[in-house]
């Protein structure tokens, strides 16, 4: 059957092969822009502490490494170039480990702290098979079994920092500077000459060394797939089934995270306790499947309404926390008073019999440093403000009174004692 699209001059009507490359394009975009994401912060935390126990592992390591030349030096005759060489990678290696260690100690993690430690871990591996071509050892550069494992002790301990863009590129980097060894030994030695007979090492083969490149790739692919499931899993088990928003547990691990950070930076953190009004009573009328419908619909405006950078999630029945960094409490309140409205002015499907309902919210604010310095005190005097929203007729945001300072902050009740 022909279409009866008529086709307007000059224009482009895309044909099954071009839909087909347009969709493959764009699948390989999200692709690549997936490897390339960033961490989930709760997760990039984790990888804070893996950083740590990384740098600790690389300070005992470099300590032990650097006593062997030492050794060598003061006890046996070593040539005096191999000495300086060998004592100034294995001191230099040292003071990179202590300078890694106490930033990471002291809470010093700048974004590219992990490329530059796990850099620093390929590279380490890398001198040492370097440093075998400057003793004019060429065949223990290139088939080391000993030093060569290094890759993959360096490779695998990116799997801690829980970040694929760092697997990746400690990955390309050791086979780059593998490769630059390799090629550097085999232009300017003649490996295969008799004159290194009996080859204590073994024979130069180029076959080898492909075997070794695709080995330290596939160790680049395991240690991705690791965070990648790490990841996957971590979102699993934070998500709520109901609305797709985050559940408790994890904004509970985020606020602490969110706080450290704003703490750490002098930076304001505001966060929102968001309650469904009359929720109770719309149950009871309608059914617990129309109040699914409802939580459903709560859940996609907060995730349509705020930044990437916020976070979204359902804390319980009809509960629902945002976290929003870097926001002071006024710009706060008029980001949950644009929520408001549009909850109020939105009305919701319930089922197929047509009946539509406008469900409106309450929310109070609590703001870091002005409110409080603790993550429980800031939700539980959020969670007091959103009780006086209700109090005071529903339907409004409560960013601060002195009432609610004053009464102290009420026990939390549940969920289903809220109107």
């Amino acid at each position: 059957m022909t279409s009866s699209r008529l086709k307007i001059p000059g224009e482009l009507i895309p044909t099954q092969g071009h839909a087909f490359d347009f969709h493959m394009s764009s699948r390989s975009r999200n692709f690549l822009g997936a490897l390339w994401e960033r961490p989930d912060p709760v997760l990039a935390e984790a990888g804070v502490a893996g950083e740590l126990v990384v740098a600790k592992i690389r300070l005992g390591l470099a300590a032990v490494l650097l006593l062997i030349p030492a050794i060598n030096t003061a006890f046996f005759p070593v040539e005096p170039t191999e000495s300086i060489v060998g004592l100034s990678l294995t001191g230099a290696t040292f003071l990179l480990s202590i300078v890694v260690y106490l930033s990471i100690s002291r809470e010093y993690n700048p974004s590219w702290l992990s490329f530059a430690s796990s850099g620093l871990d390929v590279t380490v591996v890398s001198s040492g098979l370097a440093l075998f071509l400057f003793m004019n050892e060429p065949h223990t550069a290139v088939n080391s079994k000993v030093v060569f494992e290094g890759y993959f002790l360096a490779i695998g301990a990116t799997g801690l920092r829980y970040d694929k863009r760092v697997c990746i590129t400690a990955g390309l980097l050791a086979f780059v500077e593998y490769l630059a060894i390799v090629y550097v030994a085999a232009t300017h030695w003649d490996l295969n000459s008799p004159i290194y007979s009996p080859y204590p090492y073994g024979l130069f083969s180029w076959s080898a060394q492909i075997s070794r490149f695709i080995i330290m790739l596939i160790a680049s692919a395991l240690s991705l797939s690791l965070v990648a499931r790490s990841q996957r899993l971590l979102q699993l088990a934070t998500s709520d089934p109901l609305t797709g928003l985050f559940n408790r547990g994890y904004i509970d691990d985020r606020f602490a995270v969110e706080l450290s950070r704003a703490r750490r930076y002098g930076n304001v953190l505001t966060i929102a306790v968001i309650d469904a009004d009359r929720f109770k009573s719309l149950n009871d009328k309608h059914g617990h499947a129309s109040g699914d419908l409802v939580l459903r619909r709560i859940g996609m405006v907060l995730r349509d309404s705020f930044r990437e950078s916020d976070t979204a999630g359902r804390y319980g029945g009809e509960e629902f926390v945002v976290i929003l960094p870097e926001t002071d409490l006024g710009a706060a309140e008029r980001k949950l008073e644009s929520l408001r409205e549009l909850m109020a002015s939105t009305p919701i499907a319930l089922g197929t019999r047509g009946e539509k309902v406008c469900v409106t919210i309450s929310a109070g604010l609590a703001s870091f440093p002005r409110d409080g310095q603790h993550t429980a005190d800031l939700f539980a005097l959020a969670d007091a403000r959103m009780f006086q929203a209700k109090r005071e007729g529903r339907n409004r945001v409560v960013a601060g009174s002195e009432d609610v300072v004053e009464a102290g902050i009420p026990e939390k009740s549940s969920s289903s004692n809220r109107v």
